[in-house]
């Protein structure tokens, strides 16, 4: 009897041997990267591909086989029935093909354990067929323990190298499972070989259609050629789908390092990974993080929990960045298939600076940018707490509101920049002198407020608001001393206001006050300021729409030459008649223009209507006309007096501007800059209410003046008044000394009109010569008909 045990060591030619093992080891590497290629391959080539990869791995099996066979060269005649030959063959491509495709499969992780076995079963079909091809001189016996064995071999192994081979793209995966196919065909083939029993009988011939074996190895050499040119293919296919992917993967690197955000790909929990952007967020370089658990940087389990349970929605969590500090991120987490296994790609974006900046905007919300103080939204959460724990405690609270007065000088003389100098310094100054639990905020522009609770004395409040003014009498840099000071209004909780609203009120009308007697003082809030402020209130409210509504109104008085009589022209006035008030006094509503900065607008309205009128005059009359400091000192005021005049036609010597000696004190240079302006353009004059000022000499000298006037406090009952007469008198020559006319106001007697001209004076107005009228009262005068006013007359035109 021979066995193939005995013929393996005798009776083989172990060169071609070898030579199946190597096809059978190339046949399995090519196997195993094309099946790789196939899970990548689109869906409308897939099975082609399958199909090149069944039909390089069934050639592979079926080779290992007959080349193995051919090395079997027992001395009996030998040859292979070409029909099982042939079905050997496409039995081990149909086969593979089944298993690969089973083992491709996405359906569960055992697919390619079950797949495996399927290729290891089409090993034994083709082998056994094969076999069954084989025609030999004699009766072929098989051992069944050792068939059953081949047949456990080829399917275990087969399993094991497809689960192997396809659980990894890595070269090393590839090649382990390429060497456990080769072991899973070689294994069954020689197990099944040493199954077989060859018992030789001469009576047994070879049909005459069977393939001798020199013929078979010329198809095993074909075949091999074959396997051959498909390695190559695959190897081809696979070199380029490398540097394909290669490419692609550093486009994407290239691609996610350009991001803003950190991106870190996770396989599970193990980051395979990460881009420049994460790595600079950590502090570390890219290949001290790849590999690492996920839970190394974000150390907060249930956020991670929550990022992976809801893809797509931010979490926000701490990262831990190389040197152990936390970081505060945001995490947006996705699923994506790489290089075809599901991985999480999770994007960091750090929020440092969000966070800082809504720091910053919570700052700004409670506290004023300049000065660093509590703003007004902080100021009134904090006093509505303060009034309601004073409520309860029963004890007394002190507000105290304090206006910078002279600011708007620093300001128009020093520039914005100064002016914000001067609120910090003053911030500092106030909260240096702040005591425990006392509060100051900036409310707005030069308005500041402090909170001084559990008050036991009132007089504290008071020496403390002492404290505050004092403090200010110093000089700023580039600021002289005492153009700034502080007025304080205080209030009291609860006797005088029970909240926020009324306790503020109250303490408005104190500052009111103060400011209404002196400036840089302080004052309480008293019950009788409270009808005063909302009557200021009140008439500033209806001030601001006396124009709109047609309440406003110019009143005009004559100027008459003394000797003569002969009226040279008017003085205008303004008048307000309100709907429910009546007629509102001019020293009331002129005051709070001026405070409240609508003498801008109500001026422009009078110097507009006065100007208008007189261009319509027959008599080429002088028409004055008030000006006040804000009005003086704004920027452009010149060039609308230019520009009225032009619009009106007005020649400019019929225009006389009156300016107090107040306005000339409250912004000297800019005044004498606007006044040498008005009399380079023509336009005259005068000094109103010379007297009652500051410095009056100094500013008939500094200042281009072309007229004064007399206060009416001098000339009321100058012919029975001796000290009147003498400051008269003085006046008068002083104009005379300047070459200056001088004009009397308010005259009101025919006395007082003959001591004016017993002593020289050229010019008067008063009531003697006539009321403050409406133009059209006065239509003689500026008409051709009556150009003088005789004594006897003078009481009786006008009115």
């Amino acid at each position: 009897m021979l066995t193939v045990y005995n013929c393996i060591v005798s009776e083989h030619d172990l060169r071609l041997v070898a030579l199946a093992a190597l096809v059978c080891a190339l046949a399995s590497l090519t196997a195993i990267n094309l099946l790789h290629h196939v899970g990548r391959a689109d869906r409308r080539v897939w099975g082609i591909w399958l199909g090149i990869a069944a039909t390089a791995t069934g050639f592979g099996i079926w080779a290992t086989h007959f080349i193995a066979m051919l090395a079997f060269s027992p001395a009996l005649p030998t040859a292979y029935n070409v029909s099982l030959t042939v079905t050997s063959l496409l039995a081990a491509v149909m086969l593979t093909g089944i298993g690969f495709g089973v083992a491709l499969l996405p359906v569960s992780a055992a697919m390619p354990w079950l797949g495996g076995a399927i290729v290891g079963g089409g090993i034994a079909v083709m082998h056994y067929t094969g076999m069954a091809a084989f025609e030999v001189a004699g009766i072929i016996t098989w051992h069944p323990p050792l068939v059953a064995a081949s047949i456990l071999l080829g399917g275990l192994i087969g399993a094991l190298a497809l689960w192997v081979g396809l659980r990894s793209h890595t070269l090393s995966a590839r090649l382990t499972g390429a060497l456990l196919l080769t072991l899973a065909i070689c294994s069954h083939h020689f197990t099944a070989m040493g199954a077989v029993a060859i018992t030789p009988d001469n009576a047994i011939e070879i049909s005459a259609s069977a393939i001798p074996s020199n013929w078979l190895a010329v198809g095993v050499a074909f075949i091999s050629l074959l396997i051959l040119l498909l390695a190559f293919i695959a190897l081809t296919i696979d070199l380029r789908e490398r540097r394909r992917d290669s490419l692609e993967m550093q486009r994407m690197r290239d691609l996610t390092d350009a991001a803003v955000e950190g991106l870190v790909l996770c396989d599970g929990d193990t980051i395979v990974t990460v881009n420049e952007s994460f790595a600079n967020l950590t502090g570390l370089k890219p290949e001290q993080i790849v590999g690492a658990s996920l839970a190394a940087w974000v150390p907060d389990r249930p956020k991670r929990d929550a990022l992976f349970a809801l893809p797509g929605q931010a979490v926000e969590t701490e990262l831990r960045n190389g040197e152990g500090a936390l970081l505060p991120v945001e995490l947006i987490a996705r699923r994506i298939n790489y290089n075809g296994i599901p991985h999480n790609v999770v994007a960091f974006r750090d929020l440092r600076d969000r966070r800082d900046a809504e720091a910053q905007i919570r700052y700004l919300a409670h506290h004023d940018p300049l000065t660093g103080l509590d703003n007004r939204a902080s100021f009134d959460h904090r006093l509505d707490r303060e009034i309601r724990f004073h409520r309860r405690a029963r004890r007394q609270l002190a507000l105290l509101c304090l206006d910078l007065d002279g600011f708007k000088e620093v300001n128009d003389l020093y520039g914005h920049a100064t002016g914000d100098r001067v609120l910090q310094d003053i911030a500092k100054h106030f909260s240096s002198a702040l005591g425990e639990g006392q509060v100051l905020a900036r409310l707005g522009g030069d308005e500041f407020a402090i909170i001084a609770p559990l008050v036991t004395d009132p007089a504290q409040v008071g020496q403390f608001a002492d404290t505050l003014l004092k403090g200010l009498r110093w000089e700023q840099e580039g600021v002289p001393a005492g153009l700034v000071s502080v007025s304080v209004g205080i209030a009291l909780y609860p006797s005088d206001g029970k909240d926020r609203t009324e306790l503020l009120s109250s303490a408005d009308a104190a500052l009111y006050r103060a400011k209404t007697e002196g400036k840089g003082i302080y004052r309480f809030f008293e019950a009788a300021m409270g009808a005063q402020i909302r009557e200021r209130r009140g008439i500033e409210h209806d001030l601001r729409s006396a124009i709109a509504n047609h309440e406003l109104s110019l009143a005009y008085q004559p100027q008459a030459q003394v000797e003569t009589g002969e009226v040279n022209g008017f003085e205008v006035l303004l008048r307000w008649n309100h709907p429910t008030r009546g007629p509102v006094s001019p020293t009331v509503f002129i005051p709070i223009a001026e405070e409240s900065g609508l003498i801008l607008k109500i001026g422009e309205w009078v110097m507009q209507g006065a100007c208008r009128e007189a261009a319509s005059w027959m008599r080429p009359l002088t028409i004055a006309v008030n000006v006040s400091a804000l009005q003086l000192t704004s920027d452009g005021f010149v060039d609308f007096v230019e520009r009225t005049l032009n619009e009106t036609g007005l020649p400019p010597e019929r225009l006389e501007i009156e300016i107090t000696e107040t306005a000339l004190i409250r912004d000297p240079n800019r005044a004498l800059q606007s006044l040498q302006k008005l009399k380079a353009i023509g336009v005259k004059l005068a000094m109103d209410d010379f007297g009652t000022g500051y410095s009056s000499l100094s500013n008939l000298r500094a200042f281009p003046f072309d007229k004064i006037k007399i206060d009416r406090s001098f000339i009321h009952a100058v012919h029975i008044n001796p000290q009147a007469a003498a400051i008269v008198r003085a006046v008068l020559g002083l104009g005379r000394g300047l070459g200056l006319p001088v004009i009397a106001e308010g005259v009101e007697t025919s006395e007082e009109l003959d001591f004016l001209g017993l002593e020289g004076c050229m010019e008067a107005q008063g009531y003697l010569f006539g009321r403050p009228a409406p133009i059209q009262d006065f239509v003689p005068l500026i008409s051709e008909s009556v150009v003088a006013l005789s004594k006897p007359r003078m009481s009786a035109i006008g009115g």
